[in-house]
């Protein structure tokens, strides 16, 4: 970065630190570009990444009273991002876990479920596992976009964005399984 740039950016940090919110979105949009493309090599998915990348601006502007300066804002924000991803796969890990418990489960215990049943919980598991908690939660569970976006941590525009993708695949998926 040049010194100006440097400059202009120690700038941005002071007023954003003292609640300046044009200047932290001047330091978004600095840095966005970086952050996006970490979250997204550590997650391998541009939603992911999205979310993530979102969550790791939505902490630095709560922790930007802490931060000193005494390493570069980059840094910071890295350090930032890349904490949310390694917590994020290990949440991610655990959810696989007890879906793969709860889905042998299911397979074990001795049920008379019609066909459709089936194919409906087998066009589900080929969801991806956010699109399927959405789905879950809010049709199953009966949550509402607001309740269901609490649980899983992400805004309401999230969550219905998850539902809408969810129910093009699942119908697709289900007039494959129905062809079969």
């Amino acid at each position: 970065m040049a010194q100006t740039e440097l400059d202009n950016e120690s700038f941005w940090i002071r007023n954003s630190q003292q609640g300046d919110h044009e200047a932290f979105e001047l330091l978004v949009a600095a840095h966005q570009r970086m952050i996006h493309a970490v979250t997204y090599r550590m997650t391998g998915s541009l939603a992911d990444a999205e979310d993530l990348a979102q969550e790791t601006f939505i902490q630095a502007y709560r922790q930007l009273p802490s931060f000193r300066g005494d390493s570069k804002f980059s840094s910071w924000l890295y350090k930032i991002a890349v904490n949310l991803a390694l917590n994020w796969q290990k949440s991610r890990a655990r959810r696989q876990q007890l879906l793969d418990n709860w889905a042998s489960m299911q397979e074990t215990a001795p049920t008379v479920a019609d066909p459709r049943s089936h194919k409906i919980q087998e066009a589900l598991l080929k969801l991806n596992p956010k699109q399927r908690a959405a789905v879950v939660l809010t049709i199953y569970e009966g949550l509402n976009h607001a309740e269901t976006a609490r649980v899983l941590r992400c805004s309401e525009t999230t969550v219905s964005w998850r539902l809408f993708s969810a129910r093009a695949k699942l119908k697709k998926i289900l007039s494959e399984i129905s062809h079969d």
